[in-house]
């Protein structure tokens, strides 16, 4: 997969099917265009800067952000699919969730298996690309994702989460971010998120994809301080009738 943090890891959303994309002027486009060719780079090359990055664009929320998946987690066996630079990964072991991870980038994985080894953490991580997972059917109890990119709506992905899942398993999904607070540094870094798609006018049909692959659907919207989240639970169905 390919996870860009600061666009909330990249919207979910195919750029080219947006609504307000068409009425970007030029100059938006080529910001547009840079920061997506930013945050590529800062997902490989530049992986060393991403937690200062992602810190400074979510105003310090990143972290929690990332953690508010936790509450809708047991203790069962989890996959978290880009776990970037591994804050989840570690905070599955403190809450004794058993914890795999899975993501495209070499730079991501070699922080987070440094991290997790400072930690005295067992290291379960894999390279490999979403779309074609690298694990038997039925692996795995629960998956996470956080700000994942356009692959959630690849072809391929929604029946892949479902192969992995076992029945009754969950997939919780945090797709979207949006700074919702007034003050002036904020209302920038709102626009910023609008005009570049990472926080689009939220439209349930994003999830149509994923309610077709046989999924019992749910979300909701978590609160922050001046932001929100909005968090999907994809459950796959116990019997299949």
């Amino acid at each position: 997969i390919t996870c860009y943090p600061v666009t909330c890891r990249c919207s979910c959303m195919p750029q080219a099917d947006q609504p307000h994309a068409v009425r970007l002027t030029f100059a938006q486009r080529l910001m547009v265009a840079f920061m997506r060719l930013f945050f590529k780079l800062l997902y490989h090359q530049l992986a060393w800067a991403y937690d200062a990055v992602a810190a400074m664009v979510s105003l310090g929320t990143w972290q929690k952000w990332v953690q508010s998946v936790l509450p809708y987690l047991s203790q069962d066996n989890t996959l978290e699919i880009g776990f970037g630079t591994g804050h989840l990964q570690r905070a599955f072991r403190h809450e004794g969730i058993p914890a795999f991870g899975l993501d495209e980038s070499p730079q991501m994985a070699r922080i987070t298996r440094q991290r997790l080894i400072r930690s005295g953490w067992r290291v379960n991580i894999v390279r490999g690309e979403a779309t074609h997972l690298p694990f038997a059917a039925q692996s795995f109890t629960q998956l996470v994702m956080t700000f994942p990119s356009e692959f959630v709506l690849h072809p391929s992905s929604p029946a892949e989460i479902y192969r992995l899942l076992t029945p009754g398993g969950l997939a919780v999904i945090l797709p979207f971010a949006w700074i919702t607070g007034r003050r002036p540094w904020e209302r920038i870094i709102a626009w910023v998120y609008h005009i570049t798609g990472q926080a689009p006018t939220w439209d349930e049909r994003i999830l149509t994809p994923l309610q077709l692959a046989g999924f019992e659907l749910s979300s909701e919207m978590v609160p922050f301080p001046s932001s929100k989240v909005l968090i999907v639970r994809l459950r796959k169905p116990i019997s299949v009738v």
